[in-house]
């Protein structure tokens, strides 16, 4: 397909192509769209002033949530609502599932996303991005319920995520390949620059928080220390690329190969597997990967197949080219 054209063109030409497709999914398609650029003029906002805006209150993830973020969440929140498409919505935000207002129609799908992922970065002008994912209901109960909402990450039907950086860009697959779209300012349209996105199968570049090393377990200080230690015939060392902005990473990696990791940790008993939420951040992002040619793992175990326990749940992460994962995993497990 021609390089230029608008993602609604794009999402369109796919529709036809599937008989049996309604427009609904189109429809919650384009409208995050139109929730993204709003979200981008405020992000833009956010950066070109002094006074960010913020409020501060205690939080379980941050310790300060800012109005940027509560921005981002309610406008999604409102443009989804009214396309009649969604039994309900879930965000990183809110504890509980968001109900769509009876005043407009409801769906067989579900959304759940992550508003501003890496939002702790907005002050230093580094990019950082919002994720969603999309499910079709299980259940017949006219409103959702939360038992709807916990799919493992296989039975996703689209996935995707939009960077607020030195571009914007939206990027997103329905099992069918990865796709990006880059924002034209002078037309405000995401048009597809990156068709059919396919990831290195092995990287040069490492992405984990350092700073946790000493929390993490020995055969994970492993994993690091492999992908450190100097080998000409293997390409080692890796450079190590961390921006502390999970989609961030990945999009790079994405691009350009390499591995993201955020493995399990001891510095923070409240959160034993690390910080990463399955359902709203981590099983998109591992959609895109692996519908890219990439792998997403925990270490043990394939994180597509993960049954979710519960809306916030967190995992440990080791994502991206499918060469470097597979000796993350083989490293972890003993077997190398």
């Amino acid at each position: 397909m021609a390089k230029g054209i608008t993602v609604t063109e794009f999402i369109l030409s796919r529709q036809k192509e599937q008989p049996e497709a309604t427009g609904a999914f189109t429809s919650i398609l384009s409208e995050l769209t139109v929730a993204a650029k709003i979200i981008a003029q405020k992000v833009d906002k956010a950066n070109l002033s002094d006074a960010l805006d913020t409020i501060e209150s205690m939080s379980g993830e941050e310790g300060v949530v800012q109005k940027l973020h509560e921005f981002a969440n309610s406008t999604i929140v409102n443009r989804l609502s009214h396309v009649g498409c969604l039994s309900c919505m879930a965000s990183k935000m809110n504890t509980d599932l968001i109900s769509i207002p009876k005043k407009y129609g409801t769906g067989n799908y579900i959304l759940i996303f992550d508003p501003l992922g890496g939002i702790t970065n907005i002050d230093v002008h580094m990019a950082i991005g919002t994720v969603f994912s999309i499910f079709r209901k299980r259940g017949i109960a006219e409103f959702g319920l939360m038992a709807d909402a916990l799919h493992p990450g296989y039975e996703q039907v689209a996935a995707g995520y939009f960077i607020y950086g030195s571009s914007r860009m939206m990027v997103y697959t329905t099992g069918n390949g990865v796709h990006g779209f880059t924002l034209q300012p002078s037309i405000g349209e995401f048009l597809l620059s990156h068709e059919n996105i396919c990831m290195p199968k092995k990287g040069k570049t490492y992405s984990v928080n350092e700073g946790n090393y000493y929390f993490w377990e020995e055969n994970v200080r492993d994993v690091i220390e492999y992908f450190k230690t100097p080998d000409l015939k293997t390409g080692r060392p890796y450079t190590a690329r961390y921006t502390g902005s999970f989609v961030t990473d990945i999009h790079r990696n994405l691009l350009k190969g390499g591995i993201y990791m955020y493995p399990a940790n001891s510095k923070d008993p409240s959160k034993p597997h690390g910080k990463l939420m399955l359902t709203c951040e981590v099983n998109p992002l591992a959609f895109i990967v692996e519908q890219a040619g990439g792998l997403a793992s925990t270490g043990t175990e394939r994180i597509l197949d993960l049954e979710p326990r519960h809306l916030h749940e967190r995992v440990p992460v080791f994502m991206g080219s499918i060469d470097d994962v597979r000796i993350a995993e083989d490293i972890i497990q003993g077997r190398r």
